[in-house]
């Protein structure tokens, strides 16, 4: 079902457009017809729902490229249904799940099984990601034009690296001649293996092994190196530290068509969050110092990290309940992905603009998604926000199956009070 709707009085901010001014969006069948001071003067749709929406801030649905769930496999920790209601209530209208599953989604049967189930179950647009490998096991390629044809929108090896280098070259050629996103974390197999910590003084005062910066960006040197070789469409999924955003930008340089991203923990929180061994705080890349993540909100700002990512990766008690060094990765995030990234409105460290081109437009531009716009002829997928919303947040109150967000009990001002995807509302904050 698809809704007529209009929203009056919002300020409207469409990075897409450069545009930012109060106005009203129209929607009519599910798709915008006009979005703006002057929107009016199209009309209104007949039997179309009248929002006012003064003191809201009107955005293009929230775009989040890295998500992992639990199924198939893991439905304990995750469903595809439920991240999506997760991603509702967090503004988030579209995401891209990572292959990370069991089975591995390797093949065309699994991209069919997510997209179908996905139709059925999910109240926003999924889109899967391939595996880069067979398994991730790093050493033998998938079929790319077949998985491409069935619906994936990129090919990743989730949380395993590509160690070969010859597999990577390979694969990237590949993907070059389909136009096709390579989208890779960066992790050394031997640099910091045993690490569980980001490698510094406070690792050595707590008595953790460190993980040091060089883990990350000498993977990632040559993967860029690589995208230049082949031409590749290469995107780094989470950098952390300013010598990776320095090697963006060099990269660049000499004409490699690359881009990045860094998830929302990474500009927001920093190493002394771990506190007395907090698990929650246990990451992969591992929050960095306080100095590395100024660096990084900075990196944002002028444009070198391109995007703002979740990754959401639930975790159960079971693998969370642990001493820290035994702890599993990874943190729940679609529902607090907006809320934290305010705070870096709040600051005055990133505007707004910037923040929604970050977490919505961009993103839709480099995976290829209907995305990410408010302009005339797009989907109806908007978040309202209101930037002043206070919200302290209980971890049994997230939408997620799994609770394992290293914002518990954190206070953030700024929230979403309504998502709308396709002109249906399928989210909306009781107040």
């Amino acid at each position: 079902m698809t809704g007529n709707i209009v929203l009056k009085q919002a300020r409207i901010i469409d990075p897409s457009r450069n545009l930012d001014e109060v106005g009203t969006i129209v929607v009519r069948d599910g798709r915008i017809v006009a979005a703006g001071k002057d929107a009016l003067n199209q009309g209104t749709p007949d039997g179309a729902e009248i929002v006012d929406c003064s003191g809201l801030v009107a955005v293009p649905g929230l775009v989040d490229s890295l998500v992992f769930t639990g199924e198939p496999g893991a439905e304990h920790r995750e469903t595809i249904a439920s991240a999506s209601r997760a991603a509702a209530a967090g503004g988030v209208t579209s995401m891209i799940v990572m292959p990370d599953t069991d089975p591995v989604i390797d093949d065309i049967a699994l991209v069919e099984f997510v997209l179908k189930t996905a139709r059925d179950k999910a109240d926003i647009h999924v889109h899967p990601a391939a595996a880069l490998t067979r398994g991730l096991k790093g050493e033998e390629m998938t079929e790319f034009g077949l998985l491409k044809e069935a619906g994936a929108v990129c090919f990743t090896n989730g949380h395993q690296q590509v160690h070969d280098k010859q597999v990577l070259r390979r694969a990237m050629t590949y993907a070059s001649e389909l136009n096709a996103v390579i989208a890779l974390e960066t992790r050394d197999r031997y640099l910091g293996a045993t690490g569980v910590m980001n490698e510094g003084l406070f690792a050595s005062w707590l008595g953790l092994s460190g993980i040091p910066k060089e883990a990350e960006i000498l993977p990632l040197e040559r993967d860029l190196r690589l995208a230049s070789l082949t031409r590749a469409r290469y995107h780094a999924s989470k950098i952390s530290v300013p010598e990776s955003a320095e090697a963006i930008r060099t990269a660049r340089k000499r004409g490699a068509n690359v881009t990045c991203g860094i998830s929302i923990n990474h500009l927001t929180l920093n190493e002394n969050d771990i506190g007395e061994y907090r698990t929650f705080f246990k990451l992969s890349p591992p929050l960095r110092a306080e100095d590395d993540r100024k660096a990084m909100v900075e990196a944002l700002a002028d444009g070198t990290i391109d995007i703002i990512v979740s990754s959401h990766d639930p975790q159960d008690v079971d693998t969370k309940r642990l001493p820290f060094a035994d702890a599993a990765d990874g943190a729940v995030g679609l529902e607090t992905l907006l809320s934290a990234a305010l705070r870096l409105h709040h600051s005055g460290e990133v505007p707004l603009m910037r923040l929604i081109h970050a977490l919505s437009t961009r993103p839709a531009e480099i995976f290829g998604l209907d995305a990410g716009t408010l302009k005339p002829g797009a989907r109806a997928d908007i978040a309202l926000v209101d930037l002043d919303e206070p919200w302290f947040v209980s971890k049994d109150d997230l939408t997620s199956r799994s609770k394992n967000t290293p914002f518990e009990d954190a206070r953030f001002s700024g929230r979403t009070v309504a998502t709308y995807v396709e002109g249906r509302q399928v989210f909306s904050l009781a107040r």
